[in-house]
């Protein structure tokens, strides 16, 4: 896997891309630094990145479980330490699902998807980020 990023404009804007899709991400630093709001923030991406991973996992687990989702709704949110860097401390995903889902199979499939095949989790724990997770059926 290989990313490139290129600058866009003569502040902090700068387009990212993968060799694995043509997708390109816009990215921007606070306006502190001289960003204009054009993209997300490093540290937003490392939230982005949980929580993708963690709910395309779910996602993959329920439908080989045959339950049926309607919808899912994640919300991710960290806390940082003052000193610098500013490093997250804990993170907390929430997954909310609508569907014919049994409540228990989507419980496991959370503590599956979250802690044991998302790897974006395991780098952040490896380096003493607490995260927790939570799950509302319907």
């Amino acid at each position: 896997m290989k990313v490139e990023l290129n600058r866009v404009n003569k502040a902090v804007h700068f387009e990212a891309s993968s060799n694995l899709s043509d997708v390109k991400v816009h990215i921007d630093g606070s306006e502190a630094i001289g960003g204009e709001g054009k993209g997300v923030r490093p540290m937003e991406l490392v939230l982005m990145a949980l929580g993708s991973c963690s709910v395309l996992d779910l996602t993959t687990i329920l439908q080989k479980q045959r339950q049926e989702i309607d919808d899912i709704h994640i919300e991710v949110s960290g806390k940082r330490r003052e000193e610098v860097p500013n490093i997250f401390t804990s993170i907390h995903i929430s997954f909310s699902l609508k569907g014919k889902i049994d409540e228990i199979k989507a419980q496991k499939a959370a503590e599956l998807a979250v802690k044991k095949y998302c790897s974006v989790h395991d780098m952040l724990a490896a380096g003493g980020v607490e995260i927790t997770y939570s799950i509302q059926v319907n």
